[in-house]
């Protein structure tokens, strides 16, 4: 029971920057969502998993907000997939939410210590 509080935790704290990951993934160009959950998940080196129950709902939303856009096309196996594609309003949303980001990280670094971060 313990394992599944520590999953939903970490579940939360993704949720918070997930739109944010998605975002940067597709700057690279266009994926469909099992491809921007696999490389979330490289990319951090196996820390961030990505459901699909957090990941589908995320890309909805971010086309509702106009930031990706999708289509339809074959994945790698010839499936049919929905692809999605980061648009110019997206681009601009990353911007600003790197931004914040990098402020919110510094911020939490400065009240944690340079002494607590280098575990001395």
């Amino acid at each position: 029971m313990a394992r599944g509080k520590q999953v939903d935790k970490s579940g939360e704290m993704l949720q918070g920057t997930l739109d944010m990951l998605v975002l940067r993934t597709l700057v690279t160009g266009d994926a469909h969502g099992h491809t921007i959950a696999k490389v979330i998940e490289r990319t951090s080196e196996d820390v961030l998993e990505v459901e699909q129950g957090s990941l589908y709902p995320a890309l909805h939303r971010l086309e509702d907000r106009g930031w990706v856009s999708s289509y339809w096309g074959a994945s790698e196996n010839n499936r049919k997939a929905k692809f999605y594609r980061l648009t110019a309003a997206g681009r601009k949303q990353l911007v600003a939410e790197t931004s914040r980001w990098r402020q919110m990280a510094r911020a939490i670094g400065l009240v944690m210590g340079e002494d607590m971060l280098s575990g001395q």
